[in-house]
């Protein structure tokens, strides 16, 4: 763990899910830091993966599971044809854009959970083969599985910011705290 998560108060379970959740966003806002579009959109490895692509995945991933639960429409769903364009910027699209897509995304997903009435209540997963036929998940398991799938992309982003400049995430936490206070 490379920074401490306090929970929001004792027994608050919405709130230390909602700060692990913030937190994991956070490791992957930092990998971008101090980066120019060409780099954050750079492959230092054999993998196909680049930090802006992967900010633009989570950021579409939460996106898709919000409004799964909220049983609305996904303005950014995916299909086929277009699965490859949630991992790279595309249509002048910057980094700055798909942070401010994902500080709304975050904040919405942050006042879906809260008002919740009980993070019990079930919604149905969609009909796609690695989903179990007529499968329902909690608000619950919604939060984990996000926490889950920002916190897997952010150790990516750790190795892919690490290759591209050295950087490690202790580093660019020191970078994040030193900006703040300018």
């Amino acid at each position: 763990m490379v920074t401490h998560i306090p929970a929001e108060a004792h027994g608050d379970e919405r709130g230390v899910l909602l700060s692990y959740m913030a937190a994991e966003r956070g490791a992957i806002r930092r990998s971008l830091l101090g980066l120019t579009e060409e780099q954050a959109a750079s492959r230092p490895s054999a993998s196909e993966l680049c930090l802006s692509g992967l900010l633009k995945h989570v950021a579409e991933a939460e996106l898709s599971w919000l409004r799964m639960a909220q049983h609305r429409q996904n303005e950014k769903q995916r299909d086929e044809d277009t699965w490859g364009d949630s991992f790279r910027l595309v249509g002048g699209e910057t980094v700055p854009d798909v942070l401010a897509l994902w500080d709304g995304v975050a904040k919405e997903t942050e006042e879906f959970l809260r008002s919740a009435p009980d993070l019990d209540e079930t919604f149905p997963l969609p009909d796609v083969p690695w989903f179990p036929k007529d499968g329902r998940v909690s608000l619950r398991w919604m939060a984990l599985q996000l926490i889950r799938e920002i916190s897997r992309h952010a150790g990516h982003a750790d190795i892919i910011r690490e290759s591209l400049d050295g950087r490690t995430a202790f580093e660019l936490i020191a970078m994040e705290g030193a900006q703040q206070e300018s």
